[in-house]
């Protein structure tokens, strides 16, 4: 008699465990008081005013139901609406949000809301780490489309070819994480050409999961435009974790793009509630629901975050480390010097310095630096950054 672990559970856990193995071994980081660490968007200083106030604010109850049962609180729901409204210019109502444990939550519920076990989703290399592990532990199969090798844009010619007739979601993420790269509009109107076509020929509508965690962090006066615009099946993920850099606190939304046919966008919003309380309570906490007001408004400083941008890029490519210049999140993407990750990554670990190696995005050859760093600790990696690229190259 078999017993053990499912054959989804096994092929999430394959697909992640290269990435639990670095989180354990940055964990173990977390003694050592000098190190540099450079691997995941987490916050090195303290937290946003605006943050730890409506925490506090909102942890005080104010009725004998304040920690009661919550689902998508309408009040959250409302400002959301309107956040987006203003922000990409398209009609959406409250009904059109559904409040979640961050993007995680937003997508699980995109996935339950979308798919039937064995559909395929197609997925960006290179791409977050965690939607591969996501979609086996959904029953769903991942597809992965290669972004173009040189300016990591979005190459919608790759994604054509990777979809089949078992094709229901093209996940897209602009700001992209690891790239930083942010996607024109022109690529999203050739995206929603390909979609279009493909759902007539297969019978069946393909979707697409708009990614959006980054949106609000972007250099340069950057425009962006979502997909959500241009392609009307099309739904958006967010997490409030990015722009506050809190992601312990999660809280973020699935939001339906209000171009969805009327009869279809019905049918999605009655789903979001019990669907929600189906993939395991998926909403916010209370407190963090009820500060959503105040947090809407919220952002880490932008401009210190581009004079970090600015002097790693600088001083990096000084060196002779090519590096792609973000357009938007908080980390860098670069080749590592003498084309080999791990090695680039030991060698920088060995003098206290931790980045993280593109081998979890399935680029051997490839880094990532966070941002979120002090300058004092890009001040002091940088010297070593320097010397270790120089031994390799």
């Amino acid at each position: 008699m078999a017993v053990g672990m499912s054959t989804r559970a096994t092929q999430a856990k394959a697909a992640v465990d290269i990435v639990t193995a670095f989180f354990g071994r940055i964990q173990a980081l977390a003694s050592d008081p000098e190190a540099l660490d450079f691997t995941f968007g987490n916050p090195h200083e303290t937290a946003l005013p605006g943050l730890s106030a409506a925490i506090r604010t909102y942890a005080e109850p104010r009725s004998v139901d304040w920690f009661a049962y919550k689902t998508s609180e309408p009040e959250a729901q409302r400002v959301v609406a309107a956040g987006l409204a203003a922000e990409l210019g398209l009609p959406f109502e409250p009904e059109d949000i559904a409040m979640t444990q961050g993007a995680f939550g937003a997508i699980s519920l995109a996935l339950a809301l979308l798919t039937d076990a064995g559909d395929e989703v197609i997925v960006p290399v290179p791409g977050w780490f965690c939607y591969e592990p996501m979609l086996h532990a959904a029953d769903l199969v991942p597809v992965r489309a290669e972004l173009d090798a040189e300016t990591f844009d979005l190459d919608v010619d790759a994604i054509a070819r990777a979809i089949t007739p078992r094709t229901r979601i093209v996940i897209v993420n602009s700001p992209a994480n690891p790239t930083g790269r942010v996607y024109p509009a022109s690529s999203w109107e050739a995206l929603a050409d390909v979609l279009e076509r493909a759902s007539r020929e297969h019978g069946r509508r393909i979707w697409l999961l708009s990614d959006e965690p980054y949106r609000r962090i972007r250099f340069d006066g950057i425009a962006f435009t979502s997909p959500a615009a241009v392609y009307p099946w099309t739904l958006i993920d967010y997490s409030y974790g990015k722009v506050l850099l809190a992601p312990g606190q999660r809280l973020g939304y699935l939001a339906l793009s209000p171009l969805i046919p009327v009869d279809e966008r019905d049918e999605l919003r009655a789903g979001l509630m019990p669907l929600g309380l189906a993939i395991g309570w998926g909403f916010p906490d209370a407190v963090m629901q009820y500060a959503v007001p105040q947090l809407e408004t919220l952002s880490i400083d932008l401009e210190e975050l581009t004079r970090k941008r600015d002097r790693l890029y600088a001083a990096l490519t000084d060196a002779g480390i090519a590096v792609t210049r973000p357009e938007g999140t908080f980390y860098l993407w670069g080749r590592a010097p003498g084309g080999d990750a791990t090695r680039f990554c030991d060698a920088l670990a060995q003098r206290g310095v931790y980045v993280m190696p593109g081998t979890l995005f399935s680029q051997p050859h490839h880094f990532r630096i966070s941002l979120t760093a002090t300058m004092d600790m890009i001040d002091q990696a940088l010297p070593r950054l320097v010397e270790v690229a120089a031994d390799l190259s």
